[in-house]
């Protein structure tokens, strides 16, 4: 049988190193397909080359089948310190999944494998990862390391999540991302996972919060989880059902097609404004639809990478 079909058919955090590399790997093997072609598999062993840098270390065999300039990396360089950021409230359990897979995530899920797919890739070039996770506490955090203990202990606490069977009601974003941002000491690329739902609707203490993470020169990049279908463009069936805010206990009985057209303007105009905050601070807003494949996270990764070295 299929091996690939048999990966897809396992839960998904029994796995999760295996399903990261895998998620990788599949990547990798497409990349020549988008604007990286020639950064094949041996990426991890090389980083390209930038103008003005010395040629000494330009490796001309790999220039010769890529016409691409890369210089070898070393063991002991660690060129990136990045931190990741989890939002872990009852929001991010939507929609409701009986079992987790590979093929079938929730907004957390999707969190938990898009971290863990990175983390392989930070692994492969050698750079030190550190990792935060928040929700109605900030329940966890560990600083920016890049050994193999480091990066199992960070693989174990992601699995952690998914036994998770009440997850924390309520939240308040803008408390923690503070909070994170007094840890963060020396200066990284930021990945903050969350659905940008908050008990407490502040968007001006949210966006200081933000800005917070800003400070000691560091780069941010806001990937917003939702599950467009629905929560975009309320696609639900035509018939009488509750709709539950899981964070408040708060419901409402409707028909879907009453509200669908009111409701998607007023979504869509939300995450305009999303988008023009985070541009006016120089935050980097990408949104992420979890029933797409992970391209966009490590496209985005690449080129934020690659910026900021």
């Amino acid at each position: 049988m299929d091996s690939q079909y048999e990966l897809h058919k396992m839960a998904l955090f029994q796995n999760l190193e295996l399903l990261a590399n895998q998620v990788v790997e599949g990547f990798i093997s497409g990349i020549h397909k988008s604007p990286f072609h020639g950064f094949s598999a041996e990426f991890a062993e090389h980083k390209i080359y930038n103008a003005g840098e010395s040629t000494k270390h330009i490796d001309w065999k790999l220039f010769a089948k890529t016409d691409k300039l890369y210089t070898k990396r070393y063991e002991e360089e660690t060129n990136l310190r990045c931190h990741m950021i989890l939002d872990n409230s009852a929001s991010m359990y939507y929609p409701e999944v009986q079992e987790l897979t590979s093929a079938n995530l929730n907004k957390i899920g999707f969190g938990v494998l898009a971290i863990a797919a990175l983390m392989n890739i930070l692994k492969r070039q050698r750079d030190a990862v550190g990792l935060s996770i928040y929700s109605d506490a900030y329940s966890y955090y560990s600083p920016e390391k890049g050994s193999e203990r480091h990066h199992q202990m960070l693989l174990a606490k992601l699995g952690e999540i998914s036994l998770e069977t009440k997850p924390a009601q309520q939240t308040e974003t803008y408390t923690y991302l503070h909070q994170i941002a007094e840890k963060i000491k020396r200066r990284s690329l930021i990945f903050l996972f969350t659905d940008m739902f908050q008990t407490a609707t502040d968007d001006d203490k949210l966006f200081d919060a933000l800005r917070h993470l800003k400070y000691n020169k560091h780069e941010v990049v806001l990937f917003h989880l939702l599950d467009a279908e629905t929560e975009l463009y309320f696609d639900f069936e035509n018939r009488p059902k509750r709709f539950l805010d899981v964070e408040t206990g708060e419901y409402i009985d409707l028909y879907a097609n009453t509200i669908k057209e009111a409701y998607h303007k007023e979504v869509a105009q939300y995450f305009d404004e999303l988008k023009l905050k985070c541009a006016q601070y120089k935050i980097k807003y990408v949104d992420v639809d979890i029933k797409q494949s992970f391209s966009k996270v490590f496209n985005t990764f690449m080129i934020e990478r690659q910026k900021f070295l």
